[in-house]
């Protein structure tokens, strides 16, 4: 059981190892961490050195906080999250997130890939997440953990309206096409199968994932404004006979995206900090 002197003794470790205070914090999901990359000044600590946290065994996560400067910011960055289909409890899993609120953090960015469902949607299409549907085990089952947030937060705006905003501006003056729908969550880590996306797709979901809700049910929860994006990264609406979805081409195809995401956020860093 995660106790609140966890929380206190991650966040006092990793605020002697950083010479900064920042206000925004990043999730960067799978085939993503490029944007840590372009962090300046960077202080880099890998997870298994920070007190309590887990270690990240998806592909395409390498297990790293970082600290520096993005677009001109100081951000804190997860390069690579947890997952519940690791075996990691709900309280594991959403740990760094109640981490960031004590360190100060005030907004968080989510990013992940996902499997299209809206037939609209295809390889490579980023998603602004204006809404999601849980289906994962809510973490905040369970004593409520007064110190962070009430016993019954609200999710009716959980993806911050003027942040969704502000990037729907930054996108049409780069020129960079964004879609705009509501994220499935799911534990995996099997992929679904074509009736799950049909049923996910009649029920109002846009794109289906594995990660991400969580940390957002927890950040609202601790009162941290949140924007989140996925990336398209297969297309779950139609199944050829030799239709297969692969691990390999969800990096793929996330890599490839990975650019165009790394200069929508750190437009909105600017914008939010």
């Amino acid at each position: 059981m995660i106790m609140n002197a966890d929380y206190q003794e991650a966040a006092a470790y990793i605020a002697k190892r950083i010479d900064c205070e920042p206000q925004t914090a990043i999730v960067l999901g799978s085939g993503l961490g490029a944007l840590a990359d372009q962090i300046e000044d960077a202080t880099v600590i890998p997870y298994h050195e920070i007190p309590h946290f887990m270690n990240s065994t998806a592909t395409g996560h390498k297990g790293n906080l970082i600290c520096g400067k993005l677009g001109g910011q100081t951000v804190l960055a997860m390069q690579g999250r947890f997952h519940y289909y690791e075996g990691y409890t709900m309280q594991q899993v959403t740990f760094p997130i109640r981490v960031m609120a004590l360190l100060g953090i005030k907004n968080l960015l989510v990013s992940n890939a996902a499997g299209g469902i809206n037939e609209n949607f295809k390889i490579g299409n980023l998603m602004i997440i204006r809404d999601h549907i849980n289906m994962l085990p809510n973490p905040l089952i369970g004593p409520n953990n007064e110190a962070f947030g009430t016993r019954f937060p609200d999710m009716t705006r959980a993806y911050d309206r003027e942040f969704i905003q502000k990037m729907e501006a930054i996108a049409e003056r780069n020129n960079i096409s964004v879609k705009k729908g509501v994220y499935v969550g799911l534990t995996g880590p099997s992929y679904e199968t074509p009736a799950e996306y049909a049923f996910y797709g009649r029920v109002g979901g846009d794109a289906i994932g594995m990660s991400t809700v969580p940390e957002v049910i927890v950040a609202r929860h601790a009162g941290l404004r949140v924007f989140g994006m996925s990336v398209i990264t297969n297309e779950g609406y139609h199944f050829a006979d030799d239709f297969v979805n692969d691990g390999e081409d969800v990096i793929r195809a996330a890599n490839q995206a990975a650019n165009k995401m790394s200069l929508l956020f750190r437009e909105l860093v600017n914008e939010i900090s």
